[in-house]
């Protein structure tokens, strides 16, 4: 999975998630070289929630079904 940039720039390569604990770990290389952990924990994952709207939580649940304009 790759996240990237508003202008299309690849930020980071996931290959691999996993759970710690409560935490989940994100773990790929950042800009395409360099390794990187990222750990998403309870207390970020309920804040994340408080910033959804009904409208964008029915969106990031069919994401996976679109195609992209690229």
């Amino acid at each position: 999975m790759k996240i990237r940039n508003a202008d299309k720039s690849e930020l980071m390569q996931v290959s691999k998630i996993e759970r710690k604990g409560n935490d989940l770990v994100l773990k790929g290389k950042a800009f395409g070289t360099m390794p990187m952990t990222a750990t998403l924990t309870p207390e970020e994952a309920k804040a994340f929630v408080k910033l959804l709207t009904p409208k964008l939580a029915l969106f990031l649940l069919t994401l996976p079904f679109r195609k992209s304009k690229d």
